[in-house]
Formats: C-alpha cells, sequence, structure tokens
C-alpha cells in the first residue's frame, strides 16, 4: 500500500469477540411455508434507517449444509440481532435457531405462525418484535476500531466476458495480495472454474498438506463436473469473446493473485487464521445428484458469507445486477463499456488498465480506497437499490477435519 497512514474505520463489536461492518436485524424464516410472512416482516422495513434482511431455506426436512449455513449467518458479526419465524411443523425449529444468537450475546426473539394465529397476527407481532431488537441494538451496540487486518472479503465471478481474466479479476488479485499482506484475510471459490488448472492450482500451496488438499479438491470438482455433465460455461461467456472452460478458468483464478493458499474451507468454517484461502463449495462424492453446485451467483456468494466474508466482489464482465443479504456486495468490471451502460449497479471499473490509462496497482489502490469507505458504512449500488438476494441449496458434505468452523 502507498503513502502513510494505515486503513481503518469503526465497526460493531459483537460480544463475542467478533467485529462487523453492518449492524443488521437479521429475520431468518426454517420452511417455505413461513418465508412469505417473513418477507412481509422484512419488507415494511425496506425503506426504513433499521437495517433489516431476511433469509432461509425452503426445505421441510432435514439438511445439515443448510443448517450449517443458518448458524453461520446468525453468527456472522455483520448480524447484530435475530429474528426467527417459522411455521412449527418443520424440521429446523425458529426456538433453537434463536437460542444460538443468543448463546452469541446477540438479541434473538423468535415465533411459530401456527401459534400466533396466522399470517395477520403474526406479521404484526414480527414488526413489534423488529422495533425491540432495534432499541436492544441501540442501547447496547458497541464501535470499536476496525482494519484490513480484521477483514475478511470473498471473491467470485458472474457474467464474464473476456475483460474479466484480462482486467475485472486482475485488479481483485492485486487488492487481495494488499489484503493479505496487511494481515487481513481472503477467500476466493468456484473451484469449478478450475479446469485444466490442477498443476497451477497446486504450485501455491503454502505446504505439503495444503497442496494434497487442493489436489483432492480438485479432483472431486472434476468427477463431479463429469457426473452431472456440467460445466461452469454459458452463452453469455462465449457471446463475451470466452471459447473454453479452460481459458475461463485462467481468467477465473487469477483473481486469486499471487500469494500462497493457506488451505481449503468448507462452506460455512472459517479460515482459521489470517491469509488467502479456497473455499470448496462442491458436493461430496457420495452425494452426487444431490444439488448442483453454484446454480446462480447467489449461492456462491452466499457461500463466501457463510465462511466469514464481511463483504463479497462479484466481478462481472457482461453485466450483473444483484447483491446480497448479510454482507454488502462490490461489484466490478473491466468492461468500460458494461460499466457505462449499467453504471446504476456496478460499483468500480478497472477497464482503464486495457487503455493504458491506469496501471492494475494503481487500480488496487483505488479499489482498496472504495472497501474502506464500504467497511465505513458507504452503501454499495446494491445496497442502495435493496438488491438483498441470497440462496440456500439442499447440498451435501461434510465439514471435513482441516479447518475450524
Amino acid at each position: 500500500m502507498t503513502g502513510q497512514s494505515i486503513p481503518s474505520w469503526k465497526g460493531y463489536l459483537r460480544k463475542n469477540g467478533s467485529k462487523g461492518i453492518r449492524n443488521k436485524i437479521l429475520v431468518m424464516y426454517t420452511v417455505e411455508c413461513s418465508s412469505f410472512v417473513a418477507k412481509e416482516i422484512g419488507s415494511h422495513y425496506k425503506h426504513s434507517d433499521i437495517d433489516v434482511d431476511v433469509v432461509g431455506f425452503a426445505g421441510c426436512t432435514d439438511n445439515e449444509y443448510a443448517l450449517r449455513m443458518m448458524i453461520a449467518m446468525i453468527r456472522h458479526p455483520n448480524i447484530g440481532a435475530l429474528l426467527t419465524v417459522g411455521l412449527g411443523c418443520e424440521y429446523l425449529q425458529a426456538k433453537s435457531l434463536a437460542e444460538i444468537a443468543k448463546q452469541e450475546g446477540k438479541p434473538a426473539s423468535w415465533m411459530l405462525i401456527q401459534e400466533r394465529g396466522g399470517t395477520l397476527k403474526t406479521i404484526e407481532e414480527g414488526k413489534a418484535a423488529i422495533e425491540r431488537l432495534h432499541e436492544e441494538l441501540q442501547r447496547e451496540t458497541v464501535l470499536t476500531d476496525m482494519s484490513l487486518a480484521d477483514l475478511v472479503i470473498g471473491a467470485e465471478c458472474g457474467g464474464s466476458d473476456y475483460t474479466s481474466g484480462l482486467a475485472g479479476n486482475v485488479v481483485v488479485g492485486r487488492l487481495y495480495d494488499l489484503l493479505v499482506e496487511a494481515g487481513g484475510t481472503a477467500i476466493f471459490e468456484e473451484i469449478v472454474e478450475a479446469i485444466g488448472l490442477r498443476d497451477i492450482l497446486l504450485e501455491r500451496a503454502a505446504n505439503d498438506t495444503v497442496r494434497a488438499d487442493l489436489g483432492a479438491t480438485y479432483d472431486k470438482m472434476l468427477d463431479y463436473c463429469k457426473s452431472v455433465r456440467q460445466y461452469s460455461v454459458s452463452p453469455g461467456n462465449f457471446a463475451g469473446g470466452l471459447t473454453t472452460i479452460e481459458e475461463k478458468s485462467m481468467g477465473a483464478f487469477v483473481k486469486s493473485g499471487s500469494k500462497p493458499i493457506e488451505g481449503v474451507l468448507r462452506v460455512s468454517q472459517n479460515a482459521p487464521h489470517p491469509g488467502l484461502w479456497l473455499l470448496d463449495s462442491t458436493p461430496d462424492p457420495h452425494f452426487m445428484g444431490f444439488g448442483y453446485t453454484n446454480p446462480n451467483d447467489n449461492e456462491g456468494l452466499m457461500d463466501l458469507i457463510c465462511s466469514g466474508s464481511h463483504l463479497v466482489f462479484l466481478v462481472t464482465g457482461r453485466g450483473t445486477v444483484v447483491g446480497s443479504a448479510v454482507s454488502p456486495v462490490i461489484k466490478i468490471t473491466g468492461n468500460e463499456t458494461t460499466y457505462r451502460r449499467m453504471s446504476d449497479d456496478l460499483d468500480f471499473c478497472s477497464g482503464a488498465a486495457l487503455t493504458g490509462e491506469k496501471s492494475m496497482d494503481a487500480l488496487a489502490e483505488e479499489l482498496l480506497q472504495l472497501v474502506v469507505a464500504t467497511c465505513g458504512g458507504q452503501q454499495t449500488k446494491a445496497e442502495k437499490l435493496k438488491h438483498k438476494e441470497y440462496y440456500i441449496p439442499y447440498k451435501y458434505q461434510s465439514t471435513g477435519t482441516n479447518c475450524e468452523g
């Protein structure tokens, strides 16, 4: 980093010692049958000063993967308080999830629609609960100093074109190098976009144990792609100038920067120490056929967030409009035409590197300034537009044994 000052901002200190960059109330539904009520409660605060997000799992039966994601969101440092809304007969229980939040020292409330008297009564009681949780947050939230060493950033691609691997992902890789050098944590995912890069991936391993984990993760991914007859490449990628999955993979992998890869995380695991980490979201082999990995960008974003990302980068060449619940999304493109056309949605353009107007290092410094401003409370384009998408799938993946949950 150039200059003398060390970037810093005020964050929110949680009772468990973690630090967040947002102070959200999370409304969480436990089954599709309670999603309407939860969303109605959340929508009441769409244009309010109270920052409310809604997430949930549609399934009525047991899925450990989804449960781990929901618990990870409850524990996420950007979440200050929780309201869970259930129907009453589903596997995931609203009360149990609220108790987890309370154990973390976060204000929490829960309700079952069957017990509260139906849709309208539960919505009204839910809004009253939000008001109480907000008042408690206002009284009890403690501000704290934060720096890059406290920060976890995740990154993925969406709607890639030829500029993604030449400029968009490159500037993210340079930013990741700066973040790791400052003692922070960087997480990149999309192992399904590492086709053909096994040797390159393994060369980045921090040690022999990590090298073995990376190799096993790559091999599992390749078997998965073969089994479902799908690779992470689309007609939009081809229209954007990419010709093969290997070409797309080279452009996607460059967002990891140049630092050693410290290890492989499973979804909902936090990095045990700072550095650069690969997030594996591919289902485990003996559960092949249950749940396609990355059916949309918001699954990938939620995977990164559930592994502790305070904010996430979404790199796009063709353009994207989504945001995310829980953590802000900074949308980056290397395509100046796309940026001009979708400037209401996109936050940052690194296309000046392709024209020679600016260097990648200069652009990385500019992106760093945007990151610090966002951490300090400046809203991203998606936040301003109230894009708060999310996706929690049915999927099966063990937690593994190499990283702390």
